[in-house]
């Protein structure tokens, strides 16, 4: 068997593609502008080139996309309601909070209390208990590639 050279940037290109086409039709067929909303908490800088990436990827498609930036200093609680908020928001798909977080806040509350079913990264215990039985709303991207 010989080595396969992958071309990433092609591959890439053609998803994005298929993906911008899919959006329209969305948008044609039923009005709707899927949206996702990005919480990042404090100021680290990979995650922050992250976040820019994942903003620009949604722009590219015709995602909607909102950038929430909370400074370290966001207690637990204040978090919590943000994305209470996202999650009654109806122009909210989908919904991801940019880890690492501030040692302060505990991770797993912030995780549970994102909704099933705007939990883009599978992070929630029902989507990671769902894909260890093949039943999840979001599986997590990680095991995907």
């Amino acid at each position: 068997m010989s080595a396969r050279i992958i071309d990433g940037k092609a591959v890439a290109e053609k998803l994005r593609a298929e993906y911008r086409t899919r959006i329209e039709e969305l948008q044609r067929k039923h009005d709707l502008v899927p949206g996702l909303a990005v919480i990042l908490v404090g100021d680290n800088p990979a995650s922050q080139v992250y976040v820019r990436n994942k903003i620009r990827a949604c722009k590219d498609v015709g995602i909607r996309s909102e950038l929430i930036e909370l400074p370290a200093s966001t207690s637990e609680s204040e978090l919590l309601d943000h994305i209470d908020r996202l999650n009654e928001d109806s122009g909210i798909h989908g919904l991801l909070i940019q880890l690492p977080l501030p040692p302060h806040i505990e991770v797993h509350k912030v995780l549970e209390r994102i909704a099933v079913e705007k939990d883009v990264d599978g992070f929630h215990l029902y989507n990671v208990g769902g894909l260890v039985t093949g039943n999840t709303v979001f599986p997590p991207c990680t095991p995907y590639g």
